[in-house]
């Protein structure tokens, strides 16, 4: 139930600060907005407050926002200047990309916020333990995630190729190590293996040069959010790449590796139990992952609404809305079939399991 409950946050959270990208760019370029919701309608309660209604609905995930005249051409909407319909591209395109743009700033937020706490990433003149392999001789002496290798038999270990060169002649051997564990310092005898698992190394660690790094507390958020900021980025492209090889594996005849709304809710289950910080940094990708999918140039989506724009600035008329919206409506059900086929693997691969 814990789960559940966090799950249905996290999405309402995500769709929700999209939605109120559209609703806060509505508002700025002068768009009427007739309802804001939370949920999912059938509506259960609603007030009306100045000219929009504010909605709380049954289905409890996820938000929308109503424009006025956004998709339909009548004798009233045709004359008013606060119908969508009627504002000119410029504006129509800020409120069709906003919610992007706000998911975008969302996975900011929860990145430059995790930064802020944990520390700035950066390369250090010291080694730092990133990973332990099990049953590994490491992990039986005690070394965990996060030591930092002071030295090997008395000699100071400061570079990555220093520590890699200086236990390679050294399997089957006795070895000293010494290493800080929080704020304390230790000393254990290892055995390098002599034939260790493939991938694992001899004592079977993985280790690096970097280390999170704590300025000043002023600083903090300003280096949070420059590396929030390239981290946001990072995972746009990471996206984009792994959508490209998906549609490349259709193409091919491969089965691709998606994951639906069942998929996203085990992961949910997982990320909770590490803490409070994943499941920060689980909803900024989530976020992004929205982003990405919403600016495809598909029917339906913010892409496809923005490409029709573009359509019309090209053709140098407006398109019918009534055109727009059958071709969105044949989207969405295209949409609908993929998020239930999605769904049903999920659930198939949870059964085979």
């Amino acid at each position: 139930m814990t789960t559940l409950i966090i799950f249905l946050i996290i999405l309402s959270i995500v769709v929700l600060i999209h939605e109120l990208g559209h609703f806060l760019m509505a508002k700025k370029v002068g768009v009427r907005v007739e309802e804001f919701g939370l949920g999912y309608p059938p509506r259960a309660i609603g007030k009306k407050i100045g000219e929009t209604i504010y909605s709380l609905n049954w289905l409890p995930f996820g938000g929308f926002v109503r424009l006025y005249g956004e998709m339909e051409e009548g004798s009233e909407t045709t004359k008013s200047k606060r119908a969508f319909y009627n504002r000119s591209k410029k504006e129509k395109g800020l409120v069709i990309l906003a919610g992007v743009f706000m998911n975008l700033m969302l996975a900011i937020a929860c990145f430059s916020l995790i930064y802020s706490i944990k520390g700035i990433p950066e390369e250090v003149n010291y080694v730092m333990v990133d990973g332990i392999a099990p049953n590994s001789p490491a992990e039986e002496a005690g070394i965990q995630i996060g030591d930092r290798i002071i030295a090997i038999d008395g000699v100071e270990i400061e570079r990555v190729d220093k520590f890699v060169e200086y236990l390679k002649d050294k399997q089957g051997k006795e070895v000293l190590f010494e290493f800080k564990q929080g704020d304390s310092l230790a000393k254990k005898i290892l055995i390098p293996r002599l034939d260790p698992p493939q991938g694992e190394g001899a004592i079977g660690v993985a280790v690096s040069n970097y280390d999170n790094v704590f300025y000043p507390i002023w600083q903090m958020p300003f280096r949070g959010a420059w590396v929030g900021i390239q981290e946001a980025f990072a995972w746009t492209k990471l996206m984009f790449g792994g959508l490209g090889q998906m549609i490349g594996d259709s193409f091919s005849g491969k089965a691709p590796e998606v994951s639906g709304v069942v998929g996203i809710y085990q992961a949910t289950g997982t990320v909770a139990e590490m803490g409070f910080l994943a499941l920060v940094k689980f909803v900024g990708i989530l976020s992004i992952n929205l982003a990405v999918v919403n600016i495809l140039p598909f029917p339906a989506l913010d892409g496809g609404r923005f490409l029709f724009l573009l359509l019309e600035k090209a053709m140098g008329k407006k398109m019918k809305p009534i055109i727009e919206a059958k071709i969105n409506m044949i989207g969405m059900m295209i949409l609908i079939g993929l998020m239930v086929a999605v769904t049903v693997l999920d659930v198939r691969r949870l059964i085979i399991k």
